[in-house]
This record gives C-alpha cells, structure tokens and sequence, in this order.
C-alpha cells in the first residue's frame, strides 16, 4: 500500500474514545523530516488545536537531527497541520459543538510524504478504561484458545 507507520500514540487510543479519524499533511523543515524518517519522534501528551482557522500540532517532541549542523530547531515547537477548508471547517464545528478533542493517532509515510493520523475523540473516565482492558484480556484467551484447538 506505500504506508511506512512510523509512530504510534497508544496511549491516545486508550485514554480517548476515537469517533472519527483524519489524514493530514505536516509542515516540517529539512532536518525535522529527517529526524522522523529516522523514527525519533514522540506523540506522548501531544494535541492539535484550531488557530485562526488553521490546525496546529502542538507538544510533538521531534528530536534534533544529528547532522543539521546549526540548522537546529525547537524539539516541541508547533507545526502547522495541512487540511482542506472543508475538513477544518467540519473539524471546527465538531470541536466547539461537541466538547471533542484532536489527538494525533500515528504519524507515517504515505508515498514518501509524512502524515499525521488525527482522531476526533472524547476523553474516557476511568471506568471505561478498566472495560477495555478487560474486554482485551477476554479477546486474547479467545484468540488462545482458538489457536489451541486448531493445533
């Protein structure tokens, strides 16, 4: 399919209920792409907002790139995410209307270009946490002893 994943926010999957999910583009200078090609990019605590009608990622720690020279940058500095005005637009009204949050999911290369995985979510309460959990355990012991009697 030409996807390379080449980070995960697993804690964003299960902290938030996920209602929608978006693909957009990121704005990075030359020796931040190469320093998330490389994999040295975090997702942990990070978030989109809305900016005068603009989508920006905001808490992305992508670390400095060993051979910029003194082209570095600012690790956690906020990059511009690239959407259509429609998406924002809908994104937008969802955001204010409904109390949802921006979290990014993964980032990846989509055909050479770097893009973000953005999920439309709730936050969950800690109840809800404890049902996944459990519920994953029971799919596992499933899936074992499914595997179990094929054998």
């Amino acid at each position: 399919m030409g996807i390379k994943i080449i980070t995960q926010n697993r804690r964003g999957l299960f902290d938030y209920e996920i209602d929608e999910k978006f693909e957009a583009g990121i704005v990075l200078t030359g020796p931040e792409v190469k320093s998330v090609k490389s994999g040295h990019i975090n997702l942990k605590d990070s978030y989109a907002v809305v900016k005068d009608e603009e989508i920006w990622l905001l808490n992305t720690h992508i670390a400095n790139y060993k051979n910029a020279g003194d082209k570095n940058y600012e690790p956690e500095r906020s990059r511009k995410l690239l959407l259509s005005k429609k998406e924002i637009k809908s994104l937008i009204g969802k955001l204010e209307a409904k109390g949802f949050t921006l979290i990014p999911l993964k980032i990846y290369l989509k055909h050479g270009l770097i893009k973000v995985e953005l999920g439309l979510g709730k936050g969950r309460k800690n109840y809800d946490k404890r049902d996944v959990i459990k519920r994953r355990e029971i799919e596992r012991e499933i899936a074992k002893e499914i595997k179990e009697r094929t054998k």
